[in-house]
């Protein structure tokens, strides 16, 4: 190994700004030299209160000063950590090496940007952007601003700016509209947005490339509004919604892609040569003809290398997983053999589940990411196979064809830390027993190093119960649980279905996951401080597991009572309801589980009363009916448990269900339509006005749990 150089490295500022802000006074003892060349790595050592950092560049830098803050001082930067930790003296280390396992660790998906950080501002994304280079994130998808790229594209291109400030739609939905899924959508674009996410999306480029990371940028995917090209659009459609491609022949095509490049270049002042660009996403393609493939992939190489010679495609694989019967090994040789190798770098990001690289022979050895997905629009369950995903990850990695890369790839952050920590420790390490040789550090490091001893037995139960989800599909168009589940009469028919649906929820001894939650109390009352910290959003999290699954039990009870007796359960219709006041209650302990949080960011980029109806509408939209109560076709899909929507949205369906039992009993049909109007007319009113209900001040985090504890765990035998 190459001895480090002795000038400080050009990066050396910036990480240590990065220590500033999470180590606290001690960041000024942390001293930096560089490596040369490859592999990535890095070696600390401190010795007489200095922690000297060497390493290859600035992202193993960071990396290597999380792995010290780790394993020396017990402390992790998770999304929920009080930060700067205030550590005021680095303790001694030996010299520890660190080698990454691969090169690239890929990191956000356009979905993530609308359901988690569509509203934003530079201290969230600051704050993101240490837990990247701390987690040794080096290529992120970064469409923050993208939206000023295309406004200044289009405009250039001939279309006036309000034609260009409608065809862009609402703030909340640009990343669908991004990857062409909608347009004119949940609009108009507030005018003020674009000025203003056009410098905070300057200032997240900035920051990101001064701490060693490439991010991948949005390409053109020929979704384009008609009146661009009149007569030369055809149009295609998904969930109800439809949009216009170009023809990939038409001399527009590549003339669009390369100003957008061109466009983004000017406006970033630069670029990293990676174009996220998916031109099939979960649509088919306009043209049956197995050809018709290559001949977009030609055009759009053609448009990116007219503005940027150096181009590297990056394309999701996910088309070919969810329209597997159209894109058979023929048709996707035929597509990607339409691009050179050097020029294509692929995603696959399903691969904890239904990986592509296994099906598709790696894909001919193109370079690839493997990917965790997880969660679909962000739903706040913590369910997740930690072993499922490392063993499947080693697998990728022992073969002829190991991946470049390694990523997350979820539609939301913020929820399942355990699964998103482990699947980034991947980069650098190789985790082969998730409970030996992982969990221990992940827990003394998440709560700090004086956690009470209750807090790795109950850590280890999560991970027997609902983190050992093996074999279980963890997405959309499954059952979910009935918390936000739109209600309905068909369950009285026939209650087999549901309890097969319910029960496979609990795929693990009830008992155990109780215990969990017990020992998590415990933990906690041991350590009160810590309930203000990570493990009070843990214990929210394992108090949700519960009730969900206690709610979904006393939903089946009451429609197995209504299918035998031909009556209504008043008493137990009201037990079913008193779950979600309960766990409002809970989840309104925590900022993070807070509804009003959510939508008050949204509302905060108005700058007039129309900017605040259509900011306060995408906040309210994106996560209930997601497009329109006409087309419900992806209602609650981006559902949240979180408070004010449990206690209110979600309730107040349910009570409106209860109403009609006993009519469901004798018109099954008529209280069916009548349900469906109440519903309805329950989201149009959402839509409009927001929360009905201001919740009660409530007990502290701690309280709420030992006091909800108290009532379920005894009781409920799922």
């Amino acid at each position: 190994m190459a001895a480090a150089t002795q000038d400080p490295p050009g990066w050396s500022t910036q990480v240590a700004a990065l220590g500033r802000r999470v180590v606290g006074p001690a960041h000024r003892r942390i001293v930096f030299g560089e490596y040369q060349g490859a592999p990535r790595r890095f070696t600390y050592h401190a010795d007489g209160g200095v922690l000297t950092i060497e390493a290859t560049d600035a992202v193993a830098a960071s990396v290597g000063l999380h792995t010290y803050l780790r394993r020396v001082c017990g402390r992790a930067v998770t999304r929920d950590a009080h930060l700067p930790f205030s550590i005021t003296t680095l303790p001694d280390a030996p010299p520890t090496h660190g080698t990454a396992e691969t090169d690239q660790a890929y990191y956000l998906d356009f979905c993530a940007t609308g359901h988690t950080a569509a509203y934003w501002g530079w201290d969230d994304w600051e704050r993101e952007i240490d837990w990247m280079a701390l987690h040794g994130v080096t290529t992120p998808l970064t469409v923050v601003g993208h939206e000023a790229v295309l406004y200044e594209a289009y405009v250039r291109l001939g279309l006036t700016e309000s034609q260009a400030r409608a065809f862009l739609g609402g703030p909340g939905y640009l990343p669908w509209q991004f990857m062409g899924r909608l347009d004119h959508f949940a609009g108009p674009m507030p005018s003020s947005w674009v000025h203003t996410h056009r410098d905070l999306g300057r200032r997240v480029l900035g920051r990101q490339r001064s701490l060693g990371m490439r991010p991948v940028l949005p390409g053109f995917i020929g979704h384009v509004l008609p009146a661009l090209a009149p007569g030369r659009t055809r149009p295609r459609g998904r969930h109800g919604l439809v949009t216009h491609v170009l023809d990939p022949t038409d001399p527009l095509y590549a003339r669009i892609c390369a100003t957008i490049v061109r466009t983004q270049q000017e406006l970033w002042e630069g670029t990293d040569h990676l174009y996220a660009i998916d031109p099939f996403i979960e649509m088919f393609p306009v043209e049956a003809d197995p050809s018709f493939p290559g001949v977009v992939a030609r055009a759009t190489l053609d448009g990116l290398t007219r503005a940027d010679p150096r181009a590297v495609w990056v394309m999701r694989t996910r088309p070919f997983s969810h329209q597997s019967d159209f894109w058979s090994p023929e048709r996707v040789s035929a597509f990607l053999d339409a691009i050179p190798d050097e020029r294509l770098h692929l995603l696959d990001l399903w691969s904890e589940h239904d990986p592509q690289w296994s099906r598709l022979e790696a894909f001919g050895g193109i370079p690839r990411t493997w990917g965790a997905l997880l969660d679909c629009g962000g739903r706040s369950e913590s369910i997740a196979g930690l072993q499922d995903a490392v063993d499947r990850l080693a697998m990728a990695k022992d073969t002829a064809h190991p991946p470049t890369g390694v990523g997350l790839a979820m539609e939301a952050t913020g929820n399942n830390p355990a699964f998103f920590e482990l699947i980034m420790d991947q980069a650098w390490t190789r985790t082969e027993d998730v409970a030996q040789d992982w969990l221990p550090d992940f827990v003394r490091q998440r709560y700090g190093t004086g956690q009470n001893p209750e807090s790795p037995a109950g850590r280890r139960g999560l991970l027997d119960t609902v983190l050992g989800a093996s074999g279980v599909r963890v997405a959309p168009e499954r059952f979910n649980g009935v918390l936000s589940l739109r209600p309905h009469y068909r369950d009285l028919e026939d209650p087999t279905r549901l309890r097969e649906q319910v029960t496979g929820l609990v795929w693990y001894p009830w008992s155990r996951l109780l215990r969990a939650w017990e020992r998590l109390v415990e933990a906690a009352e041991a350590a009160p401080a810590l309930a203000d910290g990570p493990l009070g959003h843990d214990l929210a999290d394992v108090a949700t597991a519960v009730l969900a699954r206690v709610a979904d039990h006393r939903y089946l009870e009451i429609v197995e009572h209504l299918n035998r007796h031909r009556t209504v359960p008043e008493q137990r219709v009201a037990r079913f309801l008193e779950v979600f006041d309960d766990l409002d209650a809970l989840l309104d302990t925590r900022p993070e589980y807070r509804y009003r949080g959510w939508e008050a960011k949204a509302t905060s980029w108005a700058t007039s009363t129309e900017d605040h109806r259509v900011l306060a509408d995408n906040a309210r939209r994106v996560l209930t009916v997601w497009i329109t109560l006409d087309n419900l076709r992806l209602d609650d899909y981006a559902a949240r448990l979180w408070s004010g929507l449990v206690g209110d949205y979600y309730r107040s369906r349910w009570e409106s269900w209860g109403t009609g039992l006993s009519e469901a009993l004798t018109d099954p049909e008529g209280a069916a339509v009548r349900l469906e109007y109440r519903l309805n007319e329950h989201s149009e009113r959402f839509l409009r006005r927001g929360l009905a209900y201001t919740p009660p001040p409530t007990e502290s985090t701690l309280v709420r749990s030992r006091h909800l504890l108290e009532r379920y765990a005894g009781t409920e035998s799922p």
